[in-house]
């Protein structure tokens, strides 16, 4: 995991630039801040490291970083330490997005965390919302990155009934 304060995040980047500005915001996920509306850190995490699809070298370096804050307790956690490292994987399998070497192993490393953290989690959770996200990082960690993004969809109320309904149909 790259520490948040090596000079390397200078020459990372995220959808407005040079990344020298996500560290502080990695620092307050410490405190398992919730993401609803434009909630910080949250809201600059993703405008910026998952910005409409798109994955930038600093998303890669932020998500071990999001793990291990989430890993402090998954049950506290808010949807967004699981929903973001399932979506930046998903972009980046999507886009093709490269992951700078230096940066693969602890991504990938930090991945691997989710399913584990889901479990943890899971305890007495029942809102649709932890559902589609905790599933999503399942399935994004073990390379069903069609599957996550389906299942993310699948949070819109209302619209799991109507897929079901689709497919009995056909």
């Amino acid at each position: 995991m790259l520490s948040l304060e090596s000079s390397r995040w200078s020459a990372l980047e995220h959808a407005y630039g040079q990344a020298s500005d996500i560290p502080p915001l990695l620092r307050q996920l410490q405190d398992l801040p919730v993401s609803e509306g434009q909630a910080e850190p949250w809201f600059t995490l993703w405008s910026a490291l998952a910005h409409q699809g798109n994955v930038y070298s600093a998303s890669f370096a932020a998500i071990p970083h999001v793990i291990a804050a989430l890993s402090t307790s998954p049950i506290k956690a808010d949807v967004s330490f699981f929903h973001f490292p399932a979506w930046v994987e998903i972009c980046r399998a999507k886009q093709g997005t490269p992951i700078p070497p230096d940066l693969a192993d602890g991504y990938f490393a930090a991945l691997q965390r989710l399913p584990a953290l889901v479990a943890e989690a899971a305890s007495g959770r029942t809102d649709p919302d932890f559902a589609a996200c905790a599933t999503a990082a399942i399935a994004a960690t073990l390379g069903q990155h069609a599957m996550a993004e389906v299942v993310l969809e699948m949070s819109t109320p209302g619209l799991a009934l109507e897929v079901l309904e689709w497919l009995d149909d056909r």
